[in-house]
């Protein structure tokens, strides 16, 4: 579609709402006014006002769309551009639904963590009741939608409560899985393929880990979670994970930690001999990850198990020590219906999971049911697979306590953690509030350096493929250093205050 920017330069939000609202298509800037189909997005600064407008043609009719920022509270450069890049999204967003009549779940919004704006405006003195009210009117969001976010807001504001300025969570991936399911785009290999990148990835890992926890030490970092992913950890065997949970402990200090994930996604690499192993190492939390309890629809995404050894692993779990569990699950899956997911749903509360996440497909580029254009439920069905679910769970004890949205999702839904009182996980919490610091070690480990004072981040990406960060190490272990500079530059500011 043409996109035609004047006034302004906010390419970036053009394309979000683009991206939401056509996803088919992709943009294009013309440097003179287009004809056809296109969206004319203007931008006129006033005394009194910032307005943005949006024309948008489409099939031979036009449609309007307006939105504006009171001039008075552009106090600065940088503030400028984040309220006019709002209106100009919101102008073209009004325009899109006063040609569908449709408004999506999520209005307006387009952004990974939309509970971060609820918590804004908690933070600066809103009642939970009117900072709802203000969320749904100024974003157009769903009062559905509205109250997943407030509930994890208020969840990260209770998280927030109990971290002091030098605490940070640890990630360890582990980019190894028995197969690859259909649906996913995650870096992983395949151990039918990959077993002999096992041992020189838990070498490289191991240097890895080592070096970080030179620094956390240094730095007088406190380790107050740690999670284990992937890929799939617990396809490595006891002996491996063993060799991995002691490097762990050796170098860093986890006496302060309160939860240790390890997903143990796929119920047919768990044995009683690897949950020996992670108990005695302090882990806490598994998940257990069926995406769905219909044994055809395991068939059609690739999985290699059946719902019966979903109930005989969490059988050896709920027997080998106190682990808090929880269960992925995921709507919009192919040959899935309501009447599936709901059977779904029915086994998976009878388990007694302490952690329900309820994902929303997401279509990537590099998923076999993207490549293949695999038939899928339509986004109608996934509503009502969501819905029950919101329903049932709510229903039943759990609440929602973090929640995030990703690029393609099928009906521009989101992914929610549910838990029962007093069973939320903070890392997952940090993680997507940025309440603090993630050191992340592995395969495309993203290290993501986090000033919550300043709201300053920094990210570390480490290479992705297993063979590609092997060869990689010496750079890898290298780049540690800026975990130093980042929070030597925080102490720093600190002391010139």
């Amino acid at each position: 579609m043409d996109l035609y920017l004047q006034g302004h330069d906010y390419k970036y939000a053009a394309e979000q709402v683009l991206l939401t609202q056509f996803p088919q298509e992709r943009p294009v800037y013309p440097d003179h006014p287009p004809r056809g189909d296109r969206a004319e997005l203007r931008l006129f600064p006033g005394k009194r006002w910032y307005t943005a407008t949006c024309l948008l043609v489409w099939e031979g009719k036009r449609h309007r769309g307006m939105a504006r920022v009171p001039a008075k509270e552009i106090t600065g450069e940088l503030l400028r551009d984040r309220l006019c890049q709002r209106a100009v999204k919101l102008a073209f967003y009004r325009a899109c639904v006063a040609r569908s009549g449709v408004r999506p779940p999520w209005g307006s919004l387009t952004g990974i963590r939309p509970a971060k704006l609820l918590t804004a405006s908690l933070e600066a003195g809103l009642s939970p009741r009117a900072a709802l009210r203000d969320f749904t009117l100024r974003y157009d969001v769903s009062p559905e939608r509205a109250k997943l976010c407030l509930s994890a807001a208020l969840a990260s504001q209770e998280a927030k409560k109990t971290l002091e300025g030098r605490d940070v969570c640890l990630y360890v991936g582990i980019p190894f899985c028995p197969t690859r399911c259909a649906y996913c785009s995650f870096v992983s290999q395949s151990v039918e393929k990959s077993m002999k990148l096992i041992p020189p990835f838990l070498e490289a890992l191991c240097r890895e880990m080592e070096a970080t926890g030179w620094a956390a030490a240094e730095l007088g970092l406190r380790v107050v979670s740690v999670y284990m992913g992937g890929g799939t950890p617990t396809t490595l065997s006891p002996a491996e994970l063993e060799l991995l949970c002691g490097r762990l402990e050796a170098e860093f200090d986890l006496a302060a930690v309160r939860d240790y994930s390890v997903e143990a996604g796929r119920p047919d690499t768990i044995t009683a001999e690897k949950l020996a192993v992670l108990s005695g190492h302090g882990v806490n939390r598994l998940s257990v990850n069926p995406q769905t309890m219909e044994d055809a629809v395991l068939e059609a995404i690739g999985r290699k198990h059946t719902a019966a050894d979903v109930y005989r692993a969490l059988e050896l779990v709920r027997a080998a020590g106190d682990f808090a569990v929880n269960m992925d699950l995921i709507a919009g899956l192919p040959g899935d219906s309501p009447a599936g997911f709901s059977r779904t749903l029915d086994a998976v509360l009878a388990l007694g999971a302490e952690n329900i996440t309820v994902h929303t497909l997401s279509l990537k580029k590099g998923a076999r049911l993207t490549l293949e254009r695999t038939p899928l439920p339509s986004a109608a069905a996934v509503g009502d697979m969501l819905t029950e679910a919101n329903r049932r769970l709510s229903g039943t004890g759990y609440a929602p306590y973090y929640l995030y949205r990703q690029k393609f999702m099928s009906g521009g839904f989101e992914n929610v953690g549910w838990a029962l009182p007093g069973r939320e996980n903070l890392y997952n919490i940090c993680i997507m509030e940025e309440l603090c610091s993630i050191l992340a070690m592995g395969g495309g480990g993203s290290t993501k350096l986090v000033d919550p004072v300043r709201g300053r981040i920094e990210r570390v990406f480490a290479p992705k493929y297993p063979l590609e960060y092997i060869q990689g190490i010496d750079r890898v272990t290298g780049q540690k250093t800026k975990i130093k500079e980042f929070y030597h530059g925080i102490s720093a500011q600190g002391n010139q205050r």
